[in-house]
């Protein structure tokens, strides 16, 4: 159990890929419900918050993911480290406190749904990602099931879905072509989360389709890395310079330069600086929504 104030939910709510994400549920009595793909097999994994956080686990990878709950409810993390630089930095630093980056140890299960959401709206990414585990997935063991839960397909069952299912869930081609890509090296991948971030950046990217924005977003969760900064992103620039410089139009380089005092931080920052909740007034119209397996 990482040490007090700790939020559970806050916690591991980047794992949640929209709100009907079939691998993650939020109890009616509080609990947070996971569903993943282990080395070991499926797993269901019941968490309810509390000192201590008191968990429950189903299916072949249940003793896996028991094993390794420290990691993932934040034990390594140290956000006593953190130094704010700012003025709202330090206020969301002081108002999430229970705030821990987490770590899963698992790749794919985050290199997939981050695939998925390269170049598109976040609800058109949730969909297919809603799509691919309830056609191709299993149902998640235990009670899972019961609350419409599922696990993603294993790195085979992936390769042989069919080009018109990725066309109906409205993935293109160059986002399936990376996925198969992916999933035909699953295993070096998974290597990665054992891996420092320079040498994990390295071999995700190293897979074609595969670039900093998506590597980032992956090894946030499966590594948990402070410094793993999401270069690359639609907005994460601009609410980065409105709220440390009062700037509507700041670049990825502008970023970079404004959270060069948090090097080694730079995901810490970025992630207390969106929960401050400051955003540049909109001037550019919404992404638009395009569906593709309407064509």
């Amino acid at each position: 159990m990482p040490p007090e104030p700790y939020d559970l939910r806050l916690s591991l709510e980047v794992l949640r890929r929209g709100p009907w994400d079939p691998a993650f549920r939020d109890g009616p009595d509080g609990a947070v419900w996971r569903a993943t793909r282990t080395p070991l097999g499926p797993a269901t994994l019941r968490l309810m918050p509390g000192a201590p956080v008191r968990a429950s686990a189903w299916g072949p990878g249940a003793e896996w993911v028991l094993d390794r709950l420290p990691e993932l409810l934040g034990a390594q993390d140290s956000p006593e480290e953190f130094v704010p630089h700012h003025r709202l930095v330090a206020q969301a630093h002081r108002r999430h406190a229970g705030l821990r980056l987490i770590r899963t140890g698992l790749v794919l299960e985050s290199l997939i749904p981050s695939v998925l959401e390269q170049r598109v709206t976040t609800g058109e990414a949730y969909r297919a990602w809603r799509l691919l585990l309830r056609r191709h997935g299993e149902p998640a063991p235990g009670p899972g099931a019961g609350l419409g839960m599922y696990v993603m397909p294993e790195p085979r069952r992936l390769a042989r879905v069919p080009s018109w299912e990725w066309h109906r869930a409205g993935v293109d081609g160059q986002r399936s072509a990376a996925v198969l890509r992916a999933v035909a090296v699953a295993r070096r991948l998974e290597e990665a989360a054992a891996m420092d971030l320079p040498q994990a950046m390295a071999r995700l990217r190293a897979v074609p389709g595969i670039g900093p924005w998506t590597a980032a977003e992956t090894l946030q969760r499966s590594n948990g890395h402070p410094d793993a900064l999401t270069v690359g992103d639609l907005h994460l620039p601009r609410t980065v310079g409105y709220t440390l410089a009062a700037e509507r139009d700041a670049d990825d380089a502008r970023m970079l330069e404004l959270l060069a005092p948090y090097e080694g931080q730079r995901h810490r920052a970025a992630r207390l600086i969106v929960l401050a909740g400051r955003r540049p007034p909109r001037r550019k119209p919404r992404m638009p929504h395009m569906d593709i397996a309407r064509l």
